[in-house]
This record gives structure tokens, sequence and C-alpha cells, in this order.
């Protein structure tokens, strides 16, 4: 009788192990699911923040260039103005 008295303790003990432990290979489960959720999540943001920024420097590098050739111009006129004697206004019109 005591011997049987073991045995049933013993296997209520190891169902119970047995439930915790699928108890926890759930919460594994929902754990890596979310951290994958987590990660996609934050490749997003980071592929739309490179994005963004690729676009931020494609807008200084142009208004950078126009800057440049607007320059490049007005200094051209103003030589052809100096070399011609005539206002820059004009040498810009020609």
């Amino acid at each position: 009788m005591r011997k049987f008295a073991l045995i049933a303790v013993a296997t209520a003990a190891s169902l119970g192990l047995a439930a915790c432990s699928e108890k926890t290979q759930e919460n594994a489960e929902d754990t890596m699911q979310s951290a994958g959720e987590d990660i996609s999540t934050a490749a997003t943001t980071a592929g739309d923040a490179v994005e963004a920024g690729a676009s931020a420097a494609e807008n200084a590098v142009e208004n950078a260039a126009d800057r440049t050739a607007d320059n490049a111009a007005d200094t051209a006129a103003k030589v052809e103005a100096d070399t011609q004697d005539e206002p820059v206004s004009k040498a810009k019109a020609d």
C-alpha cells in the first residue's frame, strides 16, 4: 500500500511538472514570436530612416549644385560686365 501511495504521488508530481513544462513552452513560443515581431518592426524603422537620410542627402546635393550653378552664372555675368564695361543686369541678359 505504501508503494502504491508513493507511485501515485510521483505520478501526480510528474503530471504537474509536465503541465508546467507545456505552459513554459507556450510562453517561450509567445516570447519568440514577440521578439520576431519586434525585430521586424525595428528593421522596417531602420529601413525607413535610411531611406529618409538618403533622400535628405540627395536634396542637399541638388541644392548645393543649384547654388553653385547660380554662383557661377553670377560670377560669369560680373566678369562679362567688367570686360564689356556694361551693367551686370545687361550681362546676365546676354
